[in-house]
């Protein structure tokens, strides 16, 4: 059965894509931990990020580079960090959430709630900065 994920990328259920290209997408976590908290996956559905091929992970961590710089000039966070925890979905996937510090990427946090124009602004707002 293919993951939500893949769900994702094959257009079964929508998302608010920040960015594309052949091989990653990037969208907005439907539970954030911060505004514009963004997932980034490989198209190819791995469950184990290192279980990527080396250059499928090398194009995933350049597609994560770019998103994360473009997610950080419309933050007003201090960083993007970024976490792979891979236990929720099994489908490869990197977390970039804007921070201030340390506790603001604890999982553990109540998540906020955007309605589905904030998403969309929040996705637009990010994706107009690549």
């Amino acid at each position: 059965m293919p993951s939500i994920f893949t769900r994702i990328v094959n257009g079964e259920i929508p998302a608010w894509k920040v960015a594309e290209n052949a091989h990653c997408l990037a969208f907005l976590d439907i539970n954030p931990l911060a505004e514009g908290h963004t997932l980034v996956i490989p198209k190819m559905e791995v469950d184990n990020l290192w279980d990527l091929e080396p250059e499928l992970f090398t194009e995933l961590m350049r597609f994560a580079h770019q998103v994360a710089r473009a997610l950080g000039k419309v933050s007003s966070a201090t960083k993007v960090g970024m976490a792979v925890i891979g236990l929720e979905v099994p489908h490869a996937h990197i977390h970039l959430v804007p921070i201030n510090g340390v506790n603001d990427i604890d999982f553990r946090k109540e998540k906020l709630k955007f309605s589905p124009e904030e998403f969309k602004a929040i996705a637009d707002r990010i994706a107009s900065a690549l």
